[in-house]
């Protein structure tokens, strides 16, 4: 059982895995900052002044000023504006890998078709049927 883990964490796709997951995790707080300190005052201009972030609704009747306050007050709430932020920052994570992944592909392509191009470039060598014609031709000559 311990040679099959062993086995296991010796692949290169888990390797692959755990360097995207660790790179994704430190990747997060870009995105954070970003949706938070650019996308959302666009958002904000763009509505009004309307934060999402600050957005909620206290499921006990009562009205609180921010988010924070009503939590702080042990009032259930139902953050909106929070799910629509996970929401754009799902977004924008899924739209920065697909570009890195359609950058490697473009750039693994690449490699393939030069790999070929110089594949092709080679010139083959003899065929066996070709040495073993030149072999009886040399027979019949000698």
């Amino acid at each position: 059982m311990i040679n099959e883990f062993k086995d296991f964490i010796a692949r290169g796709n888990v390797v692959d895995m755990a360097v995207g997951i660790i790179i994704g995790a430190a990747f997060t707080a870009i995105v954070s900052s970003m949706v938070g300190d650019l996308i959302n005052p666009i958002i904000a201009l763009l509505t009004g002044g309307i934060d999402f972030s600050g957005w909620f609704y206290a499921l006990n009747g009562e009205t609180y000023p921010s988010l924070t306050a009503a939590i702080d007050a042990g009032a259930p709430v139902f953050a909106i504006g929070k799910f629509v932020m996970a929401v754009i920052n799902f977004l924008i994570i899924a739209f920065v890998v697909f570009m890195l992944v359609k950058m490697v592909n473009r750039i693994k392509d690449a490699a393939i078709k030069k790999e070929e191009a110089a594949a092709e470039a080679v010139p083959a060598g003899p065929t066996e049927l070709e040495v073993l014609l030149e072999i009886r031709d040399a027979l019949k000559r000698g």
